[in-house]
């Protein structure tokens, strides 16, 4: 397989490449800010997104232009601007995910299932910790597990409590808590806590290494080849739906 990866000088770039050629693939694109992205894909069978929100719209038109799948890890969009995006990404087979770990991916789902089971006595509470140079916040991930935690609740992202401060009063059981925490070169550790009268159950994964997310892309690469357009998640692509 033929990938190119938009990025490439960003953090995950060369873990994307390593993991690739241990796969055996090859990189044909090695794109970053400036250079001729619809060149490098035409060359390649599928392109592999770690980059920047602003320029998401760009790759997903170009891949869309050239009926060319895309992998795409690009977290920080706004919701409004995230609903637009998927619309252009049903136009190829589109594997869209904040993470790309199997452990996280894994979190993920026994996050979802004890939303299930649990009541809103059980509160819950989302930490996530990366490096100092992440500029989004909060993380893809944490995200992701909001999404876990709030769909089985039938709650809503303004459930969503980011940080207290002050004397915000009592927690409601309908809050969801997050908050992010920046410092060092952590790679990503993110916690669920759901906290009752008497017990408190936590569910937690730490990365470190990118080679996870790295090879969970690559993964996700070899799985969209055969898809049909739209757009798909990591739990698709490890059979976690």
């Amino acid at each position: 397989m033929n990938i190119c990866i938009n990025g490439f000088k960003g953090r995950m770039g060369n873990a994307i490449a390593e993991a690739a050629a241990d796969s055996g693939h090859t990189i044909t694109g090695k794109v970053d800010i400036g250079d001729d992205l619809k060149a490098a894909l035409s060359a390649s069978d599928v392109v592999i997104d770690f980059s920047f929100h602003t320029v998401t719209r760009s790759v997903f038109e170009t891949a869309a232009e050239l009926g060319k799948p895309v992998i795409c890890g690009t977290t920080g969009h706004t919701q409004a601007d995230r609903a637009e995006l998927l619309k252009i990404a049903e136009a190829m087979p589109t594997v869209w995910a904040g993470n790309y770990s199997i452990g996280v991916n894994l979190l993920c789902y026994l996050t979802e299932k004890a939303a299930e089971i649990l009541p809103l006595s059980y509160n819950a509470e989302i930490t996530e910790m990366h490096h100092r140079m992440k500029k989004d916040a909060p993380s893809g991930t944490a995200l992701m597990l909001a999404e876990s935690v709030l769909g089985p609740r039938n709650l809503s992202y303004d459930d969503l409590q980011h940080g207290r401060e002050g004397v915000p009063g009592e927690r409601g059981e309908r809050e969801v808590g997050m908050h992010s925490l920046r410092g060092g070169d952590v790679v990503g550790d993110h916690s669920v806590i759901f906290a009752d009268i008497g017990e408190r159950i936590e569910l937690t994964h730490k990365a470190s290494s990118r080679a996870i997310f790295a090879r969970g892309a690559v993964r996700a690469a070899d799985w969209v080849m055969e898809k049909k357009p739209g757009v798909y998640s990591i739990r698709d692509v490890l059979g976690l739906t």
